[in-house]
Formats: structure tokens, C-alpha cells, sequence
């Protein structure tokens, strides 16, 4: 629906159905939920046609059979069936966890699977040079969209299915939304078919590909100099968790690297603003926000910048770990593989990519005209990880914070050595629980974790 021209917005006209009701005033709430579906018909609105009181798990069952069987003749897409007490006074004695209520359970239906046509077999290049076969199919309407194109992830995988253009395949939505090959129909095989090789040289920058010992990935190794590599490393240079360039997007990007305007991310910070109002759908005023983003962007943190740079495998916790290691970016450049290995979270792999990285004089030369343009970040003292307050404690975020974002007080915790994860396990030291925390509390409570509240939190760190 969100489309910039408003008469394509208008040939799809949004509907609902009505299901509950928020607030109701001057008016006596019915006592089940099948009553208050009547009762919304009655006053006119949408209600869904396909809900039926059932009694028993037997019941519910011959329900859902009866709907799935008919699912394909819906007007619109379903992916399963709720099962609800229909007793609104047992829902409110039945309550809630979390966010989600005890007295409703969602029950998926398997898979959809439809048979389509292999018309080729594409290879595309990742931010890191991986190189990826993709299937490009006859459109197949499966799981409530058109699916034309289909990953096949690796080589290894490909060859696993023996997937070969001109095949008929059969194709579904895994989980309903990852579209994927399930296999081969070899009976409709053609006697002419063929095996898929990959590449031995970037379809790219022509750069002969390597294959790592013990990887499944293939890669251009030319980092910056292919042009592919570059659109994606420009996209993460600028997303959210890296520089965070406010209104850079995809298209942005892909039109700045086609016309030459954007090699490096360095370029990102001379562009002009003639260049930028030259783009398709790039009015001045737009041009001119970009350059104030660009510009904000250029106050970062250590951090932030080393993830920015897409060095392989430095994800955000590593290169946390290594601005608190070494405190100055010089260090950190000159870092030989076994200072590398001392890094909590690095091991000799990923000290390897770091050093391979910085040898490249391209890439020396990238990040030394970032630093004349005027990327910065405040000075970070190296410190010991034993030395750092939370060193080695693993903390666990959840529910919404109101005195800083938490992105923010994943960063304070960071800087003072704590590792931050997304899920709650037996080695997780404490939950932070802010404003209508979600499951991670339940599980932290039942495991015996430590519970902070924000304000817990915000002492602990104005305390280090």
C-alpha cells in the first residue's frame, strides 16, 4: 500500500475484518465471543464468515481439516486457524502471558506447494563477495504471493537438489515466508538437461573466485574494486546499526553506484548537492536532508565504525570487543593475528579476515580519507577486559526502555565489557525489563536470573 504514487495505492483497496471490540461505552458487552461477532454484523460491520463454535479438541480438529481443505477457495490468505475460549468471563479469569493471551493458540497449516519451471540459474555477489546461485522460475502464485526467484544458497546445496535450468521443481514458502526449492520432479526432466557449474571467475569484476578450506561459499575476493561488492558494502556502511545515515536507501544507493557517483564509502562524504538533486526522485529538499544526515553521521563511536567497515565476520558485539581492547584505531590497524586472538569473541579465523583486511593498501587508503573528511568518535581508553566492571556478564534486554533507546544501553553496557545478547539462557547474568516486557522476563524469572528493573540499570552504569 505504501507506494509514492497514490493512484496504485487506489487499485488496492484495503479491508478488514472486524474481531474485537477496544472500548465500548452505553452499552452492555456481549458474554462470548460468537455473540460479539453477531453483534458487530448487526451494526454493519465486516465480520469473518468462516467462524464457527466448536466443542471439544475434536471438534476443533474436523474445523481446521474442513478449513484447509478449503483454504485455496478463500477470497482471501489464511496460514492457519485460532482456536479461542469463546467464554468472555474464562478469558479474563484464563489472562495473559506476556503480551499474548493463555486463552488463544494459533495452529499453522503445512506449507503450500506448487510445480513451476526452472528458466535459468543466475549467480549474484554479496556485500562479502559470496557468491550465490539463484533460481529464476516461471512466476508460481504459492502461499499468497508470486514467487519468481528462488536462493539456492551454495554450491554444495545446489548440488544436493540437483537443481538444473529446465527442470520442474517444487516450490514452497518455508514457515510461509521463505520461498524454497523442495525438490526436483525428476519424471518431468528433460534428456537435454545439464548440471549447473558455478563461476570461476566473478560474473562481476571478472575475478577469479576462491573457495576457502572447509567453507561452502564461493567469493570474489577483489573486496571494493567489484562493483557489486561496493553497492552492498555502501549499503552497510550507511544502515542503521553502522553510520546510520538517515534517508539513504537501496534505490539511493544502487543510482549513486551505476552512475559512478559512489566507489568507496568515502565518496558518500563529497558528494554534492547538484549530484544529488540529478538523482530520480531527488527534489533539493531531499538532496539537501542527505547531506544533513551525512554530515550528523560523521559524530560515531569506535565501534560503530569498525562494523561500518564489513571487515568478514566483525559483527556488532565483536567490534565492540575490539574498540574496548585497543582503544585507538592505529592499534588496532597494526594488530598482528596473535594480539588479535586475545580479543574476547575473536578467534583465529576472524583475526585472520582482520588482518587481511587492513593489508590491502585500497582499503588503508578508504578509511584514511573517511578520518580526513571528518568521521570521528570520543577517545575510548584500552582496558583490560578483566579490568572492565562487567567483563564477562551477559545481560539480556527486553520490553521498551524510556530513558534511553535500546540500542543505547546496549552500547553503555558494551563499553563497560558486558556481552549483550537476544536470548535468555542459563548462562544469561541479568534481564533488563522495561515497559511491557515480552517472554524473555517469564524465562529469566523461571530460570532464577537476575531482574533489573531501568532504573537498576541506569544506576549500574552511572555507578561505573
Amino acid at each position: 500500500l505504501r507506494q509514492l504514487d497514490s493512484k496504485i495505492t487506489a487499485t488496492r483497496p484495503l479491508a478488514f475484518y472486524a474481531y474485537g471490540i477496544g472500548v465500548l461505552e452505553g452499552y452492555q458487552l456481549p458474554a462470548t465471543q460468537k455473540e460479539l461477532f453477531e453483534l458487530l454484523f448487526g451494526w454493519g460491520l465486516p465480520v469473518c464468515d468462516q467462524v464457527a463454535v466448536a466443542s471439544g479438541m475434536q471438534q476443533c480438529h474436523q474445523r481446521y481439516q474442513e478449513l484447509a481443505q478449503k483454504r485455496a477457495l478463500l477470497p482471501y490468505e489464511i496460514d492457519g486457524v485460532v482456536y479461542k475460549v469463546n467464554d468472555f468471563a474464562l478469558q479474563k479469569s484464563i489472562g495473559f502471558v506476556s503480551r499474548a493471551p493463555r486463552w488463544a493458540i494459533a495452529r499453522k497449516f503445512p506449507a503450500q506447494e506448487k510445480m513451476t519451471e526452472v528458466v535459468a540459474i543466475d549467480v549474484q555477489v554479496g556485500r562479502t563477495g559470496a557468491i550465490t546461485p539463484v533460481a529464476r522460475l516461471s512466476p508460481v502464485f504459492v502461499g499468497g504471493v508470486t514467487v519468481t526467484n528462488v536462493t539456492l544458497h551454495n554450491e554444495d546445496e545446489m548440488r544436493r537438489k540437483d537443481v538444473r535450468v529446465g527442470d520442474t521443481v517444487i516450490v514452497r514458502r518455508a514457515g510461509d515466508v521463505i520461498p524454497e526449492i523442495v525438490s526436483v520432479v525428476l519424471s518431468e526432466r528433460k534428456s537435454e538437461s545439464s548440471v549447473f557449474h558455478m563461476p570461476t571467475h566473478c560474473p562481476v569484476c571478472e575475478s577469479a573466485v576462491e573457495r576457502a578450506k572447509g567453507e561452502a561459499v564461493i567469493r570474489c575476493p577483489a573486496g571494493l574494486f567489484c562493483r557489486a561488492q561496493v553497492k552492498e558494502s555502501i549499503k552497510h556502511f550507511s544502515s542503521r546499526k553502522a553510520m546510520d545515515v538517515d534517508g539513504l536507501g537501496d534505490k539511493i544507493v544502487e543510482q549513486l553506484v551505476a552512475l559512478g557517483l559512489v566507489k568507496t564509502p568515502a565518496d558518500l562524504y563529497s558528494l554534492s548537492r547538484e549530484q544529488l538533486s540529478s538523482l530520480e526522485r531527488m527534489a533539493e529538499k531531499s538532496a539537501d536532508n542527505l547531506l544533513s544526515a551525512l554530515d550528523k553521521s560523521k559524530a560515531t563511536t569506535l565501534a560503530k565504525f569498525l562494523f561500518a567497515l564489513g571487515i568478514r565476520e566483525v559483527g556488532e558485539v565483536t567490534a565492540s570487543s575490539l574498540a574496548n581492547h585497543f582503544g585507538q584505531f592505529e592499534v588496532l590497524q597494526s594488530a598482528s593475528i596473535e594480539d588479535l586472538e586475545k580479543v574476547p569473541d575473536v578467534g583465529p579465523i576472524v583475526a585472520q579476515h582482520i588482518v587481511a583486511f587492513f593489508e590491502l593498501e585500497h582499503n588503508r587508503e578508504v578509511v584514511l580519507t573517511l578520518r580526513k573528511l571528518g568521521i570521528h568518535w570520543p577517545d575510548v581508553s584500552a582496558v583490560s577486559d578483566n579490568d572492565q566492571a562487567l567483563s564477562g556478564k551477559v545481560f539480556v534486554l527486553t520490553g521498551t526502555l524510556s530513558t534511553m533507546a535500546r540500542t543505547e544501553a546496549k552500547e553503555a553496557l558494551q563499553l563497560l565489557g558486558a556481552k549483550v545478547t537476544g536470548s535468555v539462557s542459563k548462562k544469561t547474568d541479568y534481564v533488563v525489563a522495561g515497559d511491557e516486557p515480552g517472554s524473555k522476563l517469564k524465562k529469566a524469572l523461571s530460570l532464577g536470573i537476575t531482574v533489573l528493573s531501568e532504573e537498576d540499570l541506569v544506576a549500574l552504569i552511572e555507578k561505573q
